[in-house]
This record gives C-alpha cells, structure tokens and sequence, in this order.
C-alpha cells in the first residue's frame, strides 16, 4: 500500500533516528512511502494571530502537492509539523475570509482538496489503519521486561478538535507498548509541556521542566522515556547533562521515539535506529534485557 509522507526539516538532521527508524517499520508493515515532492518547512509553530495569514501558506502548500500526487491522506511524524499541517487546513476550511486570502496568495498552485483529505500521524495510521491486534502479529522481538513510560507533550493531544486522543489522559503510546510487550509506566507528567521553545533563550526553564518530567517517569519505575516529538526528545535527551549540573543525585535515563521501539519489536537492524544520535545512550538498558 503506498503512503504520502511528509517529514518535515528536523528529520532530515537531528531527528534522523525518528524517521530512519519510521521507515523501516513501514515498510516491514507493507507500506510503500512515497515522500512528497518538492516539499517545504510547515513553520514548525502554528500562527494563533487571527489575521496572519501568510504563515497559513507554508503547511497548506503541502497538502497541495500530496493531492496533486494522487492522494487522499498525508503522513507525518513529528508531533509539530502535525498540528500545525492539520490546524491549518481547519483555519483554511472553517473561514472564508481567511480561505479567500490564502488562495490569493497562491502562485500557480490551486488549492484542490476537501474535507474528506486526511493528515494522520503515524500513531493514528497504527491505530486505525494497520490495527495494532495486527501488529503484534508482526513482532518478531517482543520487549518483555523493558518498563516505558510514554510521553505525550503537547501537541499531540491539543487543542481538543485537534488532536487524536483524549487531551486529559491519552492512551494511544501506552497501548502501543503494551502491543509491543513492554511494560508500560503511567506517570502524572506525560502531557506536561518540556518547556518548548524556551530552549533557546531561557534554557534554564527547560532544564527544570525536563528534570520534573524524567524523575517521574523514573519515580514511577520507568527505564525508558518514549516520545513523538523531535523538540521534546532535544528537551528529555540532551538537557540532562544539564541536570546532573544542577542536581547531582539525577541518574539519567534513555529517551526514544516510539518507532524505535517499534524498529526494534520488528526487527529492524540495528543502524536504523540511530543511537549515535542520542546523549543518553539506551543501548545499556536495551542489551541488558537481551534487545538488542
């Protein structure tokens, strides 16, 4: 089955381990990628002013050339370029004077899809599309013993019409780990905000935002912290050296993206997964219960 993705700038440098790993779990799923042609930045960061309109025509160019390619849906992986390719096509849809700007803004582009288009997240492609009773049919390396918690983040999940689980409590990576055969480690913090942008001029924020989010997830008896989103893993994964600065009983803990996880279950060699990109390195934890 052929699939439209997009990924986004990060995951074609830092964020190299999400999408290496991404794509060997689809095509180990029977998935043909066909990464869109010609493909811009989404802005990363959705424009909330209600008369920008400008920053509207990055994300939905985008979509354009998916449907000019011949399809019906989108996939994409970084939690950001998601909310933002999505909440740009509802403000599109929803407002006709905004809708009418846009398309005056356009070059020779002509802005040809409906509601029926799709922008899924690659979660929301496991869940609905591919099912993950399915899954765990496919798993190969199931990863017993191996205790997770899953970290949600922000945009995943809001705004309510937005996101694709419940904004209060999702579940949809909890299963996935349960389906994987790990543990998985509920904590009060998985939808708490890694401090976001504030990485850049107020890093001092992030660097206490990430140590609240990891010693809970580690109080909870988690050895692992999952993630979707390319500014979340910078935020868990490299501030910690930062922390143990600051806190000198801080005992760091490995950061992955879900697909990883899933790489791993599947049987995805060991190069995709990229670890060489990590600060904290998992591979301890993961030879240890015999993973890898």
């Amino acid at each position: 089955m052929k699939i439209a993705y997009y990924p986004g700038c990060t995951l074609k440098a830092h964020g190299k381990n999400f999408e290496e790993s991404a794509l060997c779990t689809l095509k180990e799923l029977g998935f043909e990628v066909i990464e869109l042609p010609r493909w811009n930045c989404c802005g990363t960061v959705f424009s909330l002013t209600a008369d920008d309109v400008i920053h509207h025509v990055a994300p939905l160019r985008n979509l354009i050339r998916a449907k000019d390619a011949g399809f019906n849906s989108v996939v994409t992986l970084c939690a950001m370029c998601y909310n933002t390719l999505k909440r740009s096509k509802a403000r599109y849809e929803e407002n006709p004077d905004i809708r009418d700007k846009i398309n005056r803004f356009m070059d020779e582009e002509k802005i040809n899809f409906n509601g029926s288009f799709k922008i899924l997240h690659y979660l929301e492609l496991i869940r609905d599309e591919v099912k993950l009773e399915n899954l765990a049919f496919k798993i190969v390396k199931p990863l017993k013993g191996l205790k997770v918690a899953s970290y949600y983040g922000c945009l995943l999940v809001r705004p309510r019409e937005i996101g694709f689980d419940d904004m209060e409590n999702p579940t949809i990576m909890d299963k996935l780990v349960d389906t994987l055969q790990a543990d998985s480690v509920d904590f009060p913090y998985k939808t708490e905000c890694c401090g976001a942008y504030q990485t850049v001029d107020k890093p001092q924020v992030v660097i206490l935002r990430a140590a609240q989010i990891l010693k809970s997830a580690r109080e909870r008896g988690a050895e692992i912290v999952e993630v979707s989103c390319p500014l979340c893993f910078f935020n868990l994964d490299y501030r910690q050296k930062e922390i143990q600065q600051i806190e000198a009983d801080f005992k760091p803990i490995p950061v992955l993206y879900f697909t990883q996880l899933i790489a791993i279950a599947l049987g995805c060699p060991e190069n995709s997964l990229r670890f060489d990109l990590h600060e904290v390195d998992p591979r301890p934890i993961l030879k240890q219960k015999g993973l890898i």
